[in-house]
């Protein structure tokens, strides 16, 4: 099994967008909420947080399975948002 972790650009925003929107939907059944901000964001939206974050996207045999958005102040990074295929989720814990 090999991922690729790059870093993603702008042109990555509608897959990315479409993978956390897929990500989240078991947050908005578990909470009930379905206008949590991962589910409500525009394409628009994701694509100007290019210019004010650091995004990474992992791919397993060419598929977007994972990202992060991350920004940085002052010489700390913060983690804005992590998002994992549904598929993925867990599997981490669930080998050890």
């Amino acid at each position: 099994m090999d991922i690729e972790i790059v870093l993603a650009d702008i042109t990555d925003a509608d897959e990315i967008l479409a993978l956390q929107k897929l990500a989240y939907q078991s947050e908005a059944e578990l909470y009930q909420d379905w206008s949590i901000p991962p589910l409500t964001q525009r394409k628009e939206e994701i694509k100007a947080e290019f210019s004010t974050k650091v995004f990474l996207k992992a791919c397993l045999d060419g598929k977007l399975i994972w990202s992060v958005r991350a920004s940085f102040d002052q010489g700390t990074c913060f983690v804005n948002r992590m998002i994992v295929h549904p598929d993925h989720q867990k599997k981490a814990s669930e080998q050890n």
